[in-house]
């Protein structure tokens, strides 16, 4: 079991993390988002229920400055619960011009392993000034330029995104601040598909994320995502291989999209 919770973790807290290098850079597009926009993932094991995550997009302010406040939420729940209790909570305050993050907040408690981290982003002198609840301590570290949250990249990217000219094989890299630290990923472009889903049949881009381990990319956990192709580039799966079986994240529900969700086939 404590297998399994290791892969819900992963999806609930780093999927969205994989998700976001699936995007290249495109001049002159219409935003992919706006406020109002709600997604809900169902976790699961086949047809057991492992959890949940949420994503909010908010109008807000930051220093006075308008920004999208996008609330992101996971958690364990049934079976998995009993066995190992997880609640993460993410948000991350993003520029509405530049689609750059201001702030990024990690609070999350895993089976009573917990942290409680604020990070503030000086986008103009590259640093993050990192704030340990916790702990009570304060850090700043050199970041890369325009570097994003694992949050905010996913937005960021929707709205850069050129899906007309991927090609198979295609790869993209993005760097990324976590905790303390800058990440390399690397996103292969695999193909189109056609998904099944329980809204109908939705046209997908279809990505395998890479992460760096010294100066070579590898494949993290056999991991795969869709996402929907049109303008919303809605995440539709995420999907983890295991040694028997996998463990997928799938869209349950959404609404405030800000454009129309295409759909091949309603079922």
């Amino acid at each position: 079991m404590r297998t399994s919770v290791k892969h819900i973790r992963q999806l609930l807290s780093i999927g969205v993390l994989t998700l976001v290098t699936t995007f290249v850079n495109a001049q002159e597009i219409e935003s992919a988002y706006k406020e109002g926009e709600w997604f809900k993932f169902r976790v699961h094991y086949g047809l057991i229920t492992a959890g949940y995550a949420t994503l909010t997009v908010e109008d807000s302010k930051y220093n006075d400055i308008p920004v999208y406040h996008v609330k992101g939420y996971g958690e364990t729940s049934g079976v998995s619960r009993w066995f190992f209790k997880v609640e993460d909570y993410y948000e991350s305050y993003i520029d509405k011009n530049t689609d750059l993050p201001y702030q990024f907040i990690r609070k999350i408690d895993e089976g009573g392993h917990t942290k409680d981290k604020v990070i503030d982003f000086d986008q103009q002198n590259h640093k993050a000034h990192i704030f340990n609840r916790k702990h009570n301590t304060r850090d700043t570290v050199d970041t890369a330029i325009n570097v994003q949250d694992m949050v905010s990249a996913f937005y960021y990217l929707r709205n850069h995104i050129d899906a007309t000219n991927l090609k198979e094989g295609d790869e993209t890299t993005l760097t990324m601040f976590f905790d303390k630290e800058n990440y390399p990923f690397k996103l292969r472009f695999l193909g189109r598909e056609v998904m099944n889903t329980e809204f109908g049949k939705i046209r997908c881009l279809k990505f395998r994320p890479l992460v760096q381990s010294g100066r070579v990319f590898k494949e993290k956990e056999s991991l795969t995502v869709w996402v929907s192709d049109d303008e919303n580039k809605v995440p539709i799966r995420i999907k983890a291989s295991l040694a028997v079986g996998s463990l997928k994240a799938d869209l349950e529900a959404f609404k405030g999209l800000k454009h129309s969700f295409r759909i091949v086939v309603d079922n």
